[in-house]
């Protein structure tokens, strides 16, 4: 899980700036378990700062992902969700609420990958997703 130091001294490493608001983005990364969309951390960044652009807030989120510090999902039809965790692991996605949660189980001896694509490709990962009704919504 991403810290709010270590997306910071990526950014300067690669020869960003650090500014109030990529710091409170960051803020809303730190220890996120929800998968938040773009637009779910826009609106808590703009509660503090209120000249914040969404773009801002999109740019980041892309540079964070081509840096390899936050994973992008695109899970949910409507948006992309951000995700701090980039260790390898799963999701189950709530069809009714969109709700996202993590499962660390390891499914790599239940995976048969065909052999046509192990002609072409070397498989070094995969990701499940799983749907489904959360106890909430169901």
């Amino acid at each position: 899980m991403k810290t709010v130091e270590s997306l910071t001294n990526t950014l300067k490493a690669n020869g960003m700036k650090i500014t109030p608001q990529r710091l409170m983005i960051f803020r809303c990364l730190e220890g996120n378990t929800s998968h938040p969309s773009a637009e779910e951390i826009y609106k808590k960044v703009k509660e503090v700062y209120p000249t914040v652009s969404f773009t801002t807030i999109y740019k980041t989120l892309e540079t964070l992902r081509d840096l390899g510090e936050i994973a992008e999902l695109t899970l949910d039809e409507e948006r992309k969700h951000y995700d701090p965790n980039t260790e390898t692991h799963h999701h189950i996605i709530c069809s009714v609420c969109k709700k996202i949660l993590d499962i660390f189980d390891d499914f790599s001896s239940l995976i048969k990958v065909p052999n046509a694509v192990k002609k072409d490709y070397t498989v070094d990962g995969f990701q499940i997703s799983f749907y489904g009704t959360c106890k909430e919504c169901g």
